[in-house]
């Protein structure tokens, strides 16, 4: 599984030190990312508009009943 950010590939490398994990487990990671350039930090994906609508409608009509 490549590395998603520069920040997770910094963990890794400190786990690594640590002997927290195998230097093949941090070679692995490295090797499938190759090259790419990674953003700092990745953030967590946003719910899509039909799921925050759905759930927007729910809330709202729990609140007109009562």
């Amino acid at each position: 599984m490549p590395f998603k950010s520069q920040a997770q590939r910094r963990k890794f490398a400190q786990l690594l030190v640590e002997g927290k994990i195998s230097p093949q487990t941090y070679e692995e990671w490295n090797r499938e990312t190759g090259g790419k350039r990674l953003p700092e930090r990745v953030g967590r994906k946003r719910k899509s508009k039909a799921t925050a609508k759905a759930t927007h409608s729910r809330v709202s009509r729990r609140k007109r009943r009562t």
